[in-house]
Protein backbone atom coordinates (compact mmCIF):
# COMPACT_ATOMS: atom_id res chain seq x y z
CA UNK A 1 0.00 0.00 0.00
CA UNK A 2 1.45 3.45 -0.95
CA UNK A 3 1.77 6.42 1.97
CA UNK A 4 -0.71 8.78 2.30
CA UNK A 5 0.13 12.15 1.38
CA UNK A 6 -1.84 14.09 4.14
CA UNK A 7 -1.97 17.60 2.74
CA UNK A 8 -3.48 16.93 -0.54
CA UNK A 9 -7.21 15.66 0.45
CA UNK A 10 -9.97 16.93 -2.18
CA UNK A 11 -12.49 18.44 -0.01
CA UNK A 12 -14.68 18.53 -2.52
CA UNK A 13 -15.18 14.78 -2.44
CA UNK A 14 -15.31 14.79 0.87
CA UNK A 15 -18.45 17.27 1.11
CA UNK A 16 -20.11 15.15 -1.87
CA UNK A 17 -20.05 11.92 0.13
CA UNK A 18 -21.74 13.83 3.48
CA UNK A 19 -24.08 15.79 0.88
CA UNK A 20 -25.18 12.45 -1.14
CA UNK A 21 -24.87 10.15 2.28
CA UNK A 22 -26.38 12.94 4.74
CA UNK A 23 -23.53 11.56 6.52
CA UNK A 24 -21.07 13.23 8.83
CA UNK A 25 -17.68 12.23 8.11
CA UNK A 26 -15.99 13.85 10.89
CA UNK A 27 -18.06 11.92 13.81
CA UNK A 28 -15.71 8.57 12.78
CA UNK A 29 -13.02 8.43 15.28
CA UNK A 30 -12.38 4.89 14.38
CA UNK A 31 -13.23 2.56 16.46
CA UNK A 32 -13.46 -0.39 14.34
CA UNK A 33 -16.73 -1.74 14.35
CA UNK A 34 -17.81 -1.74 11.66
CA UNK A 35 -14.67 -3.35 10.26
CA UNK A 36 -14.84 -5.79 12.83
CA UNK A 37 -18.64 -6.82 12.05
CA UNK A 38 -18.62 -6.84 8.38
CA UNK A 39 -19.02 -10.67 6.92
CA UNK A 40 -17.72 -9.30 3.39
CA UNK A 41 -14.55 -7.71 4.51
CA UNK A 42 -12.24 -10.57 3.23
CA UNK A 43 -12.98 -10.05 -0.39
CA UNK A 44 -12.34 -5.97 0.57
CA UNK A 45 -8.77 -4.15 -0.65
CA UNK A 46 -9.53 -1.73 2.56
CA UNK A 47 -12.08 -2.59 5.75
CA UNK A 48 -15.21 -0.55 6.22
CA UNK A 49 -13.15 1.92 8.62
CA UNK A 50 -10.49 2.45 6.06
CA UNK A 51 -12.60 3.41 4.11
CA UNK A 52 -14.51 6.28 6.29
CA UNK A 53 -10.75 7.05 7.26
CA UNK A 54 -9.97 7.45 3.45
CA UNK A 55 -13.27 9.51 2.67
CA UNK A 56 -12.18 11.68 5.66
CA UNK A 57 -8.44 12.44 3.83
CA UNK A 58 -10.06 13.16 0.74
CA UNK A 59 -8.39 10.30 -0.80
CA UNK A 60 -10.89 10.22 -3.87
CA UNK A 61 -8.99 7.76 -6.04
CA UNK A 62 -8.82 5.49 -3.64
CA UNK A 63 -12.01 5.18 -2.49
CA UNK A 64 -13.28 5.14 -6.16
CA UNK A 65 -11.17 2.71 -6.99
CA UNK A 66 -11.35 0.18 -4.25
CA UNK A 67 -12.37 -3.42 -4.20
CA UNK A 68 -14.50 -2.81 -0.86
CA UNK A 69 -17.53 -0.36 -2.53
CA UNK A 70 -17.95 -2.32 -4.96
CA UNK A 71 -18.06 -5.69 -2.76
CA UNK A 72 -19.86 -4.60 0.02
CA UNK A 73 -23.61 -6.45 0.40
CA UNK A 74 -25.25 -3.43 2.22
CA UNK A 75 -26.40 -5.89 4.93
CA UNK A 76 -26.07 -2.80 7.33
CA UNK A 77 -23.71 -4.71 9.80
CA UNK A 78 -21.59 -1.85 10.07
CA UNK A 79 -24.32 1.51 10.02
CA UNK A 80 -26.08 -1.00 12.95
CA UNK A 81 -22.52 -1.53 15.06
CA UNK A 82 -21.43 2.04 14.65
CA UNK A 83 -21.24 3.91 18.21
CA UNK A 84 -21.97 7.42 16.40
CA UNK A 85 -24.45 6.25 14.05
CA UNK A 86 -22.89 7.00 11.36
CA UNK A 87 -24.68 5.06 8.15
CA UNK A 88 -21.12 2.88 6.61
CA UNK A 89 -23.68 0.94 4.49
CA UNK A 90 -25.06 4.24 2.75
CA UNK A 91 -21.33 5.75 2.56
CA UNK A 92 -20.45 2.58 1.04
CA UNK A 93 -23.77 2.61 -1.66
CA UNK A 94 -23.29 6.51 -2.10
CA UNK A 95 -19.34 6.08 -3.32
CA UNK A 96 -20.25 2.74 -5.28
CA UNK A 97 -22.80 5.49 -7.52
CA UNK A 98 -20.04 7.84 -7.47
CA UNK A 99 -17.29 5.43 -9.18
CA UNK A 100 -19.55 4.66 -11.44
CA UNK A 101 -20.72 7.96 -12.39
CA UNK A 102 -16.78 8.98 -12.61
CA UNK A 103 -15.85 6.33 -14.71
CA UNK A 104 -13.54 4.26 -11.82
CA UNK A 105 -14.50 1.28 -13.56
CA UNK A 106 -14.01 -1.67 -10.25
CA UNK A 107 -13.68 -5.04 -11.23
CA UNK A 108 -15.44 -5.89 -14.66
CA UNK A 109 -17.27 -9.00 -13.19
CA UNK A 110 -18.39 -7.56 -9.65
CA UNK A 111 -19.68 -4.71 -12.02
CA UNK A 112 -21.57 -6.54 -14.52
CA UNK A 113 -23.16 -9.13 -11.96
CA UNK A 114 -24.42 -6.12 -10.12
CA UNK A 115 -26.15 -4.90 -12.92
CA UNK A 116 -27.68 -7.71 -13.82
CA UNK A 117 -28.96 -7.85 -10.53
CA UNK A 118 -30.88 -4.70 -10.69
CA UNK A 119 -31.75 -4.97 -14.12
CA UNK A 120 -33.65 -8.17 -12.75
CA UNK A 121 -34.85 -6.62 -9.73
CA UNK A 122 -36.22 -3.21 -11.77
CA UNK A 123 -38.13 -6.05 -14.32
CA UNK A 124 -39.56 -8.31 -11.62
CA UNK A 125 -39.71 -6.79 -8.82
CA UNK A 126 -37.30 -8.30 -6.86
CA UNK A 127 -34.30 -10.92 -8.33
CA UNK A 128 -35.24 -14.02 -10.82
CA UNK A 129 -32.12 -16.51 -10.22
CA UNK A 130 -32.52 -17.72 -13.36
CA UNK A 131 -32.33 -14.86 -15.62
CA UNK A 132 -29.78 -13.16 -13.64
CA UNK A 133 -27.62 -16.06 -13.88
CA UNK A 134 -28.46 -15.94 -17.47
CA UNK A 135 -27.85 -11.86 -18.15
CA UNK A 136 -24.71 -12.31 -16.44
CA UNK A 137 -23.44 -15.59 -17.94
CA UNK A 138 -24.05 -13.82 -21.68
CA UNK A 139 -22.35 -10.59 -20.17
CA UNK A 140 -19.23 -12.35 -18.98
CA UNK A 141 -19.09 -14.77 -21.99
CA UNK A 142 -18.38 -17.38 -19.28
CA UNK A 143 -21.62 -19.86 -20.65
CA UNK A 144 -20.35 -23.03 -18.72
CA UNK A 145 -18.31 -21.76 -15.80
CA UNK A 146 -20.39 -23.41 -12.77
CA UNK A 147 -22.62 -24.98 -14.73
CA UNK A 148 -22.38 -28.26 -12.80
CA UNK A 149 -23.85 -26.73 -9.92
CA UNK A 150 -27.28 -25.99 -12.04
CA UNK A 151 -28.73 -29.49 -11.89
CA UNK A 152 -28.81 -29.12 -7.90
CA UNK A 153 -30.12 -26.03 -7.73
CA UNK A 154 -32.83 -26.68 -10.06
CA UNK A 155 -34.00 -30.19 -8.40
CA UNK A 156 -34.16 -27.94 -5.36
CA UNK A 157 -36.07 -25.24 -6.53
CA UNK A 158 -33.34 -22.85 -6.45
CA UNK A 159 -33.72 -21.65 -9.72
CA UNK A 160 -37.26 -21.26 -11.33
CA UNK A 161 -37.85 -20.67 -15.07
CA UNK A 162 -40.13 -18.31 -14.66
CA UNK A 163 -39.76 -15.44 -12.58
CA UNK A 164 -42.01 -14.54 -9.09
CA UNK A 165 -44.84 -12.14 -9.27
CA UNK A 166 -45.04 -9.66 -6.46
CA UNK A 167 -47.63 -7.37 -5.34
CA UNK A 168 -45.68 -4.36 -4.94
CA UNK A 169 -43.84 -4.24 -8.41
CA UNK A 170 -44.88 -0.79 -9.72
CA UNK A 171 -43.38 0.26 -5.89
CA UNK A 172 -40.03 -1.06 -6.63
CA UNK A 173 -40.25 0.43 -10.44
CA UNK A 174 -40.71 3.70 -8.60
CA UNK A 175 -38.12 3.28 -6.44
CA UNK A 176 -35.56 3.04 -9.78
CA UNK A 177 -37.25 5.87 -11.10
CA UNK A 178 -36.94 8.62 -7.91
CA UNK A 179 -33.14 7.12 -7.58
CA UNK A 180 -32.77 8.26 -11.17
CA UNK A 181 -34.49 11.55 -11.15
CA UNK A 182 -33.24 12.16 -7.16
CA UNK A 183 -29.95 12.04 -7.55
CA UNK A 184 -28.64 15.25 -9.29
CA UNK A 185 -31.15 16.70 -6.44
CA UNK A 186 -29.13 15.14 -4.09
CA UNK A 187 -26.37 16.54 -5.11
CA UNK A 188 -26.90 19.72 -5.47
CA UNK A 189 -27.86 19.83 -1.62
CA UNK A 190 -32.08 19.87 -2.59
CA UNK A 191 -35.10 17.56 -0.62
CA UNK A 192 -34.32 13.60 0.09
Amino acid sequence: MEPIQLGNGDAEFIRKVEVESRQDMKKCYQCGNCAAGCPMSFTYDYTASQLIRLIQLGQRQRVLSSRAVWMCATCETCSTRCPNEIDVARVLDVCRHMARREGYAGERNVRLFADAFLQSVRMNGRAHELGLMAVFKLRTLKFFADLSLAPAMLLKGKLPFLPHRIKARNEVADIFRRFKEGRAEDAAGGKP
